[in-house]
């Protein structure tokens, strides 16, 4: 059985203002350059080989932790919330009201005004898995989301509910991966990160 051991990018302006990214390219902000500088990850994993999202947010949150010559891949994105990028979940809720709280209630089928479910995030996702599983134990750089789904992949979770653990987003992550059917079992979550 192989592992993974996930760690969501730093901050960026949009985090801090409350901002959906998703696939939208924003760099990190000094504060998450700050929060980074100097952080490495815990010595038992520091030869594992990189995987990051080609966002620049997490390409550069792996510089930051000197992890040299991450490979990056597509399916480590964010999910994608097409026209509601950009936005705040205030100002999507002023816009479609109940309709929004209809769309959540869905679950692995919500989807945003031309983005992707869930369920798609899921899939390619488990395609990446399907791909590492058996080999070595590798890190990935990546994002909000696509941990949710890890955890999500883990336990079951429905998306709807209270979330079944409480991940904190300035650590890592480290999680089996199953081979056949391609799957995630919780190994250790919220580790932190050394120095900082």
């Amino acid at each position: 059985m192989s592992r993974v051991l996930f760690i969501r990018h730093g901050r960026t302006a949009w985090n801090a203002g409350g901002r959906i990214q998703g696939h939208t390219d924003i760099a990190l902000d000094n504060v998450g350059r700050s929060d980074l500088d100097g952080r490495r990850l815990p010595r038992e994993f520091a030869q594992w080989p990189v995987f990051a999202s080609p966002l620049v947010r997490a390409v550069e949150s792996a510089r930051l932790l000197g992890l040299a010559a991450p490979r990056l891949d597509d399916r480590l994105r964010e999910m994608s919330y097409g026209a509601w990028e950009g936005s705040t979940w205030d100002e999507i809720r002023a816009r479609h009201g109940d309709r929004l709280a209809a769309l959540e209630r869905q679950g692995l089928d919500f989807r945003p005004d031309g983005g992707e479910s869930p369920r798609e995030l899921r899939a390619r996702l488990r395609d990446w898995l399907g791909e590492i599983a058996g080999g070595v134990p590798v890190v990935a750089v990546t994002h909000k989301g696509v941990i949710r789904m890890a955890l999500a992949m883990a336990t079951g979770w429905d998306l709807v509910s209270r979330a079944p653990h409480r991940l904190r987003w300035d650590r890592a992550h480290l999680f089996d991966v199953r081979q056949d059917p391609p799957g995630l079992c919780i190994r250790r979550l919220n580790l932190p990160l050394e120095g900082g």
